[in-house]
């Protein structure tokens, strides 16, 4: 093996930086050259991790026959060709079968990328999905809910970091549930799905899927769906998570997805497994360190180099330590102040601390992941010790804020008022947040 092609390398964001920063160091590790190709933009927002590519060219990783002709028009070999955000998995796909190199058939991650044909198609092979529908207009979405009780979910047909995706009771909400979309002309309608929901983390070696872990899942209260916690690997019952790793394999398998890494979305509902969305990626929110601390030693992009190569050795590892992963989500104003971050970021169990915000920001309410104010992972033998840590750091951390200097639509727990500026609101990130676990 001689070549590897990181077409789309990082994205402008911690996490991703840190998932590219791994690809490159495992590949270098095995003697492979690397070749990073990225928008300019990108490439300037991300030249520290450009800088650990042995070759950096720039070329539109989101422009699939972009990247075509650039391979096409090269004499470089390239074995493995990777692509590690939603927005570029097609392009990484396309280039890999213009070059012959193994890959996802195009068709396939297209399918994959619009979530209704996705569910469509798991729906024909046999798995359990939600009602959809595509719309283009409220009364689209309005002519699908008439159909049943509801609740239902509105959201984007393409989009990622929960931006736009909204639960509604009633025809009444959706005027404003489409109003707040990227493309209020094109969008799903959904039936909701109740019940705790989990994340399926995995790799494609020798084109079939290995699961690696399941990861727990908590988000805020509705209407939104924001993620603000993962405990890995989830607690569950071993006859639970075998169905899960059943479904969710034969699922990939069903789609027709065979090469890379995997994060898949679900449901426990009634005792069933509901699937949700399928990405042909790693799972963002920091799921990478998460796995990498609970399975020591393990390295997610080394097990596709070295299956390529021909060198694998042994199963698996499952895991055998747990991590969590918990955002800050202060309430929405002018912050005044934060107290408490010194202590976190010192604390022997934090494997990454990112506070986000800073005193002077306005900050709004949490509708989308890149509302939140930052993150805490921390890492311990058990899940539920994880877990448990990554609450107490994150109900440690104060901020104080002026609420006069922004206005909230989300329904708040009461928070105690704070002494500082007029009328300022002292709370901890999780005070009035995090739900109970499921479990």
């Amino acid at each position: 093996m001689t070549g590897f092609l990181f077409l789309g390398g990082a994205g402008p964001v911690a996490s991703s930086l840190d998932i590219a920063t791994a690809a490159l160091t495992q590949a270098r590790a095995r003697g492979i050259r690397s070749h990073l190709t990225n928008s300019e933009a990108n490439l300037a927002a991300t030249a520290r991790v450009a800088a650990l590519a042995d070759a950096v060219s720039a070329v539109d990783p989101e422009d699939a026959a972009a990247s075509v002709r650039w391979v096409r028009e090269r004499d470089e070999p390239f074995d493995v060709v990777l692509g590690l955000r939603d927005t570029v998995v097609l392009a990484a796909a396309s280039a890999a079968a213009a070059l012959g190199a193994p890959g996802n058939p195009p068709e396939v991650v297209r399918l994959v990328r619009n979530k209704d044909e996705c569910r469509a198609a798991l729906a024909a092979a046999g798995f359990r999905q939600p009602a959809v529908r595509l719309c283009t207009s409220v009364a689209d979405a309005a002519a699908f809910t008439a159909g049943s009780a509801g609740p239902w979910v509105v959201k984007p047909r393409d989009a990622m970091a929960s931006i736009g995706v909204r639960k509604v009771h009633s025809a009444a909400e959706l005027p404003e549930a489409v109003r707040q979309l990227p493309d209020p002309g094109l969008f799903l309608v959904e039936e909701f799905v109740p019940g705790p929901e989990f994340s399926v983390e995995g790799v494609f070696l020798g084109g079939k899927p290995e699961v690696l872990a399941i990861t727990a899942k908590e988000t805020l209260p509705p209407p939104w769906f924001v993620e603000v916690g993962h405990v890995l690997p989830a607690e569950l019952p071993g006859d639970t998570r075998r169905e899960i790793e059943r479904q969710v394999t034969a699922a990939l398998t069903a789609l027709g997805l065979r090469f890379g890494i995997f994060h898949v979305e679900l449901w426990l509902t009634g005792g069933e497994v509901v699937l949700g969305e399928v990405h042909g990626r790693p799972g963002g929110d920091w799921l990478h360190l998460l796995l990498a601390h609970a399975v020591p030693g393990l390295e997610l992009f080394g097990l596709i180099f070295d299956d390529v190569r021909g060198h694998r050795t042994g199963p698996l590892p499952s895991p055998s330590r747990a991590a969590a992963a918990y955002f800050l989500a202060p309430p929405p104003g002018r912050l005044l102040a934060v107290h408490g971050w010194d202590a976190v970021t010192t604390h022997p169990g934090v494997l990454h601390a990112e506070l986000t915000v800073a005193p002077g920001a306005l900050i709004g309410p949490i509708r989308q992941s890149t509302d939140r104010a930052g993150v805490i992972v921390a890492g311990a033998d058990t899940p539920a010790r994880a877990r448990a840590l990554a609450v107490e750091l994150t109900s440690s951390v104060e901020f104080v804020v002026d609420g006069a200097a922004g206005q909230s639509t989300v329904d708040r727990r009461p928070v105690k008022q704070g002494t500082a500026a007029s009328p300022a609101t002292t709370a901890s990130a999780s005070q009035y947040h995090w739900p109970a676990p499921w479990w």
